[in-house]
């Protein structure tokens, strides 16, 4: 399991078009992709299972926390990415409800490599 905080994602400052903007990647991918929006509700969960493909969990609202394996739980909020490999047996919680961006990808590995690669050599 990887968590990214969104703020520490490098960026690319745009103006094409006079847009005043900065974007930041979070998503490569060239293979199908499932893309869903999750809700949890007080005291939701998505149960103790193993990932068939990677997954990108990206949260849009609310907070909870998230473990794998037998790592320690972390806590998760608005704007952290957690990332699962394929075979990675995880879990979400959220006591106060959470709405999440779900995406499931064999190309997701992709993403993986840019991440663990780009923001661990900071």
């Amino acid at each position: 399991m990887k968590i990214i905080r969104t703020d520490e994602i490098e960026g690319k400052e745009l103006s094409q078009y006079d847009s005043k903007m900065l974007m930041r990647k979070i998503l490569m991918t060239d293979h199908p992709s499932h893309i869903a929006i999750v809700e949890l509700s007080e005291g939701g969960n998505i149960g103790y299972h193993e990932a068939t493909v990677p997954q990108l969990f990206l949260v849009l609202e609310g907070e909870g926390w998230v473990r794998a394996g037998n790592e320690p739980e972390v806590k998760v909020t608005t704007g952290d990415i957690v990332l699962w490999r394929k075979g990675e047996e995880h879990q979400t919680v959220s006591p106060s409800g959470m709405k999440a961006l779900f995406v499931e990808s064999h190309g997701l590995e992709h993403t993986f490599t840019y991440f663990l690669e780009g923001i661990e050599q900071k």
